[in-house]
């Protein structure tokens, strides 16, 4: 009974995982340990609010957001230094991030690669610049619209977003197959 409760709640993204794309990336790259195997660690949602200088009731509407983008309270974070040419103070709300990990990430990222990447206007598939050469990747995203929380009536302005998929892979090449694998649309040209 608690076995069959347990399987219900384990994410698709997840049972993919361990299904077929354990598998596939064993064969690909040939790794003798279970352990070896490249898998997603964090998944880091990051939103900036640049007009937070003059209203910072703006940051906390970014954190709405957020929270209901990701189904957890982001953080608030603030500028380390001040940077007079922007209006920016120490200590002042500068955007919102928040860090998924195990269930959270996996429907996350279901989410992302199902419901919002496809509703892009003329998508022709994500870059795969976004590499940082340690098999971690980062996307840009315009707007928070794409999601399908998000009620449109309630925005004020369309804010734009990093998310940040951190792998154990060890190069670029194994994260993009897992990534891949994991049904992330990467552009052919």
């Amino acid at each position: 009974m608690a076995n069959e409760m347990h399987a219900a709640a384990t994410p698709r993204l997840k049972q993919i995982y361990a299904e077929t794309v354990r598998q596939k990336l064993i064969e690909e790259f040939g790794y003798k340990n279970l352990m070896q195997v490249p898998t997603i660690e964090k998944v880091v949602i990051n939103m900036g609010v640049g007009e937070a200088t003059a209203d910072t009731k703006k940051v906390q509407v970014a954190a709405g957001d957020l929270a209901l983008i990701s189904g957890q309270k982001p953080i608030i974070t603030k500028a380390r230094q001040a940077i007079a040419t922007f209006k920016v103070r120490e200590n002042m709300p500068i955007g919102c991030k928040v860090t998924l990990r195990k269930t959270r990430m996996y429907e996350f990222l279901d989410r992302l690669v199902n419901i919002a990447l496809p509703r892009v206007r003329d998508f022709k598939g994500v870059s795969t610049k976004g590499f940082d050469g340690r098999g971690n990747y980062t996307l840009g995203l315009r707007d928070q619209l794409l999601f399908p929380e998000i009620d449109y009536m309630k925005v004020d302005k369309a804010r734009g977003m990093n998310v940040s998929m951190v792998t154990t892979a060890k190069t670029d090449e194994e994260a993009r197959r897992l990534l891949q694998l994991l049904g992330m649309p990467f552009r052919t040209s």
